[in-house]
């Protein structure tokens, strides 16, 4: 769990940080990150809709996305207000997956190095070639 120094409580804060802040667009999530001044913690806040799933669900991708800011914290990221707002897709996505996206998230926008991102296969001009796989999703 983070510490109360590395969480936003105040809907003022995170109302500001939403609007003043750099926004990063990922798969699952959207992030808003605003630097502070030297020295002081970093702060994070996660926003979870009603859209993400079941009240079950939605404190998964939280507790989640929790645990990777805390990982961050603890890795040596500082001076930052990040507000995370996870997506729908955010419910069927894993850990991992969550983490590698806020530390991109980070690095993008604050300079800080977030955790390695898996190494990416290279596209072929002429087209690619791995199998197409389809992908039913069902709609409960």
């Amino acid at each position: 769990m983070l510490a109360k120094a590395n969480r936003i409580t105040s809907a003022d804060d995170y109302r500001f940080i939403v609007r003043r802040g750099a926004k990063v667009a990922g798969a699952h999530t959207v992030s808003y990150i605003r630097s502070r001044e030297a020295g002081s913690d970093a702060r994070f806040g996660f926003i979870v809709s009603k859209k993400v799933g079941t009240a079950v669900r939605r404190n998964l991708v939280r507790r989640r996305l929790k645990a990777a800011g805390r990982e961050f914290v603890d890795g040596g990221v500082t001076a930052v207000d990040v507000v995370v707002r996870a997506l729908p897709s955010a419910s069927a996505a894993g850990f991992a997956e969550l983490r590698d996206e806020l530390g991109a998230a980070l690095t993008s926008r604050s300079g800080r190095p977030g955790p390695a991102a898996p190494a990416r296969r290279p596209s072929s001009s002429s087209g690619s070639d791995a199998p197409v796989t389809a992908v039913r999703l069902e709609e409960r």
